[in-house]
């Protein structure tokens, strides 16, 4: 899904690409609730929420570094059922009344939300603490 290098170098590679991911799993998230309260004619046509699917990208030489980071393989639809609600009066509505509505949950989007929200601050964290140990070390040869 994501056209990067299969190369894994560094541990700025390693958080910003987990940076990455969870900024797409943000975007899922955000795509989900705009669409949580639409409704459709039909089963096929109600919205399914979408889940990215993360997998393990090991840097070359990873017995011996250890240096593993994350990257998006592809992004999948749900199969989960949309409610059927009778809406007679619904401009949408089928021959016998009903739409479709979204099979979204908002809450548990929310607490996927906070889930990603939290990985990606994690991610900053460790390229801040990286760069202060970096400014430290060189500080210390002056």
């Amino acid at each position: 899904m994501m056209n990067q290098s299969s190369q894994v170098k560094n541990v700025f590679d390693i958080a910003q690409r987990a940076m990455n991911a969870q900024m797409v799993r943000m975007n899922t998230i955000a795509s989900n609730l705009a669409n949580a309260s639409t409704v459709a004619s039909s089963e096929e046509e109600a919205y399914r929420p979408i889940r990215p699917i993360f997998e393990t990208k090991f840097s070359e030489n990873y017995t011996k570094d250890g240096v593993a980071t994350t990257d998006v393989a592809e992004i999948v639809e749900l199969a989960r059922p949309a409610e059927r609600k009778y809406q007679p009066d619904h401009p949408k509505a089928d021959g016998d009344g009903f739409v479709y509505a979204s099979a979204v949950l908002p809450e548990e989007e929310m607490v996927d939300m906070l889930e990603a929200s939290r990985q990606y601050q994690n991610n900053v964290e460790v390229v801040t603490t990286l760069r202060t140990l970096m400014v430290r070390t060189l500080s210390m040869g002056k």
